[in-house]
């Protein structure tokens, strides 16, 4: 079975950008994947996050398909409990009828944002508790089969837009299984439960009208370059810049040098956060090619959604091109003597 890759862009606003910048980056991206032969490319929901451009994630989408032709592309994910499922198969009911065949809706059930901006977006702190029947309750309206009395989704009905549950932990691969819908673990944010969830989705796995078998996508970091130093102070920059995004919110933050945040990765809450990104292949296009392989045989993944790390946009273009011809090039065949 030949491994599909995918690629999650979060829509990265770097220094001195504006979001018009990243959106441009978001196009040229998808374009790139698009030539090289990705499956899919994927858009997160996040708030109040100054670096990421894709809040409004349907309207990044159909964005990006104008400017695409085939690729699939969708939420990666949207984050259901900050929204009505009606709303939610209204909007993504519009991209199907835009883009047949191409739109994708994968769905999480975490605020993608932190407990004041949950307030500012009304979200009832006890949604999360619903997000099981809010599934149902989506797909139905997706197939013309509204669980509400009187209640259709126009656009949306009939339209079958798959959908895929995201998860980091054994409530998101039970709830794929007991559906059976595709499963996408954030392995490339949130690691330690990747083998022991993905063992949970494929031994409970029920079929389903969507899926006969299960699908599993695993998350993992790439910054793959020509050259092995380049690639390794790509990935320095970009694990400083996490830290920073991570300890250093809002007006008014510290502005860390680069060595008062390397003290703080010797740390062990330093440390807990270069474990968020333990799942990264860095390199060459051959050693990224190595660690992708492995990397899928552990997690026993069906596809890999690859976030490509590097900060500057044609870095990252280049690593997205680097990493799909290397997985797709055929390995020489060594002859028997």
């Amino acid at each position: 079975m030949t491994l599909a890759l995918s690629i999650l862009d979060l829509a990265p606003i770097a220094p001195g950008q504006t979001p018009r910048d990243s959106f441009a980056g978001s196009v040229a991206l998808a374009q790139t994947a698009e030539k090289h032969g990705y499956t899919r490319v994927w858009y997160a929901e996040h708030h109040n996050m100054p670096t990421i451009a894709s809040s409004a994630t349907s309207i990044l989408i159909a964005h990006v398909a104008e400017h695409t032709a085939t690729i699939r592309l969708g939420a990666g994910g949207i984050m259901l409990p900050n929204h009505s499922p009606l709303t939610i198969a209204e909007q993504f009911g519009t991209l199907a009828e835009l883009f047949p065949g191409r739109i994708d809706l994968g769905l999480g059930r975490a605020p993608g944002s932190d407990q004041n901006t949950a307030r500012a977006m009304r979200r009832d702190p006890r949604a999360s508790d619903e997000f099981p029947q809010d599934v149902v309750e989506l797909q139905a309206y997706l197939r013309g089969e509204s669980v509400i009395p009187g209640v259709q989704a126009v656009p949306g009905a009939g339209t079958d837009v798959p959908l895929y549950i995201l998860g980091s932990s054994l409530f998101g691969a039970q709830l794929a299984a007991a559906l059976g819908l595709p499963y996408a673990f954030a392995s490339h944010f949130a690691p330690d439960a990747l083998h022991e969830a993905i063992r949970t989705y494929r031994r409970d796995f029920t079929p389903s009208t969507q899926l006969a078998e299960p699908h599993v996508i695993a998350g993992v970091n790439v910054i793959a370059s020509d050259d092995e130093a380049d690639a390794a102070l790509q990935f320095e920059t970009t694990r400083r810049a996490r830290v920073r995004s991570l300890i250093a919110r809002g007006p008014g933050a510290p502005d860390y040098s680069d060595d008062q945040i390397d003290a703080f990765l010797t740390t062990r809450e330093g440390q807990n956060i270069a474990n968020m990104m333990r799942y990264t292949a860095v390199g060459t296009p051959e050693k990224v090619r190595a660690y992708l392989e492995e990397f899928a045989e552990s997690a026993n993944a069906d596809e890999l959604i690859i976030a490509h790390q590097s900060r500057d946009i044609g870095d990252r273009l280049r690593s997205a091109a680097l990493t799909a011809d290397a997985m797709h090039a055929q390995r020489p065949t060594v002859p028997v003597e």
